[in-house]
């Protein structure tokens, strides 16, 4: 066997040099070495021959042979030979097994050590991009620190370990500046593969940046005592974070502002001054909106689950602090809880109750020609519209201060008379504008929906299937559908849709 120019035990020193320079794996520098030999290997004997080259781990000892398949009928005379010519050389070979031809080493003249060197350069600078990307792909949701070694209007660049992070204008802070030199810390918000390697983007503006910096500065959150729950942020301006404690004899919010506040501050200056609202956590959806929503103090919370929606009512002299500076307080309390929040005042609400409570019993004297005094009653027993009077139990009606099962059964039957006349209009007016019958079967849509609905233009079952459960919602308006009987009309419509996928 043929040596090469260099010695054995001198190329594994190479590699071994070259290994510690780049901080990689010694057998990922004897492979980009193999690579190399085979491609000039390639280069003399022909680029049509499966020339492959192996570098003894040991001794350092180069080794580069010819290999050839054996197959039934020969289609590339460089790669294959033929069965009946393989047991010539040895009766004991099969279909697909291989034959190695050793060559004679290359003498590396100067142009072959020149394509070698570049073919084991490149390869060395793939393996310290993937080392880049597999270094920092798991790092996702930390906070790292680094220093600034390039810095312009549009980004600023910061060295972290072994790789460059990217801090684009929109992952700064408002009016926040750094100099080449600078130590910073960010969010690792995303990695991602690229041709030079790994592209790391950094972020001072997420969420998260402040739940880190807070997991840093309180030592019950690192330990799991204490759970942030949520984080909203405007960033550069202010913050909220609700907390938790699971031990009940730890204050959540005492721990997170430290003694004197030290701990807050810290997260603040690093911040650049954004103030910080440290929110208790509630597994009730009500407590945690007025909480939420401090320093505004609520006076009264009305949920509506299916809407997701909250209606917080305020004493009037504290509406500017509930929304806050441009709705920022509102806003963030919003994002926090995950719940829509629609704030009101007293006055506001007092009116809307009495516009609401005038405008049932106009329908209840309209509908069932009765004086304003029974419409009254009707409404303080809380009845919202004609369906519910019609539907329920006679005794309930009679049961209601100053009526009677006369009186009852004759408002009853008014009312069961009104809502069957007016649905056979909106019936007609329904199928007038093209609606398809099919709608009306589905269980729960009611006849008034359906009307509505073809005003919208959606008037066939793949008009609705095409719907989403809060649109729907949306078009019903005041008719009081929930989200629940919304999921199941979408999903009836759409029945034909699964139909033809199986």
């Amino acid at each position: 066997m043929n040596k090469a120019q260099i010695s054995g035990p001198d190329l594994l020193q190479i590699a071994d040099v070259v290994a510690r320079e780049k901080d990689l794996a010694k057998d990922l520098i004897l492979e980009a070495m193999e690579e190399a030999i085979q491609k000039a290997g390639r280069a003399k004997y022909g680029d049509g021959y499966d020339v492959r080259a192996h570098i003894d781990r040991s001794s350092g000892d180069i080794t580069m042979y010819r290999v050839r398949t054996v197959v039934e009928e020969v289609e590339d005379i460089y790669k294959q030979i033929s069965l009946i010519d393989a047991k010539l050389i040895d009766a004991q070979l099969s279909i697909g097994q291989e034959i190695r031809d050793e060559l004679p080493l290359i003498d590396f003249n100067r142009i072959a050590a020149q394509v070698a060197k570049q073919v084991i350069n490149q390869k060395v600078r793939d393996a310290e991009r993937q080392k880049q990307y597999e270094e920092f792909k798991d790092r996702v949701g930390e906070v790292v620190s680094g220093v600034v070694k390039k810095a312009d209007f549009n980004s600023v660049v910061v060295e972290i370990g072994h790789g460059e992070g990217v801090l684009r204008r929109d992952g700064l802070l408002p009016r926040e500046a750094f100099r080449v030199g600078d130590r910073i810390r960010a969010y690792l918000e995303e990695v991602r593969r690229c041709d030079t390697g790994a592209q790391i983007l950094l972020s001072r503006t997420h969420p998260n940046f402040m739940a880190k910096l807070f997991r840093q500065e309180v030592p019950e959150i690192y330990d799991g005592v204490i759970e942030i729950k949520a984080v909203a942020r405007d960033p550069g301006s202010r913050g909220k974070i609700a907390v938790y404690s699971r031990d009940p004899s730890i204050d959540p919010i005492g721990s997170c502002v430290g003694m004197r506040g030290v701990r807050v501050q810290a997260v603040v200056q690093e911040l650049q001054g954004e103030k910080v609202d440290i929110v208790p956590w509630s597994e009730d959806p009500a407590t945690f909106v007025v909480n939420a929503l401090a320093p505004a103090e609520v006076v009264k919370v009305v949920i509506d689950p299916d809407k997701k929606t909250f209606g917080v009512v305020i004493s009037d002299d504290q509406l500017s602090i509930a929304i806050g500076r441009r709705g920022q307080n509102v806003r963030l309390a919003s994002q926090l809880t995950g719940w829509r929040i629609d704030i009101s005042t007293e006055s506001e609400d007092s009116e809307r109750k009495n516009r609401e409570y005038h405008e049932k019993s106009q329908m209840f004297m309209d509908a069932l020609d009765c004086d304003d005094v029974i419409a009254h009653l009707l409404v303080a027993e809380g009845f919202n519209s004609l369906e519910e009077l019609a539907e329920v139990d006679p005794s309930e009606v009679a049961e209601i201060e100053g009526f009677d099962k006369t009186v009852a059964k004759e408002l009853q039957d008014r009312a069961i008379q009104f809502v069957e006349k007016r649905n056979i209009e909106l019936k007609q007016e329904f199928f007038d504008s093209g609606g398809e019958a099919a709608m009306l079967d589905i269980n729960g849509m009611q006849v008034q929906l359906a009307a509505k609905l073809a005003k919208s233009d959606v008037k066939t079952l793949d008009d609705l299937a095409g719907l989403a459960s809060d649109e729907l919602m949306e078009l019903a308006e005041d008719l009081q559908l929930s989200q629940e009987i919304a999921d199941a009309i979408i999903l009836k419509a759409r029945e034909p849709w699964f139909a033809q996928a199986e």
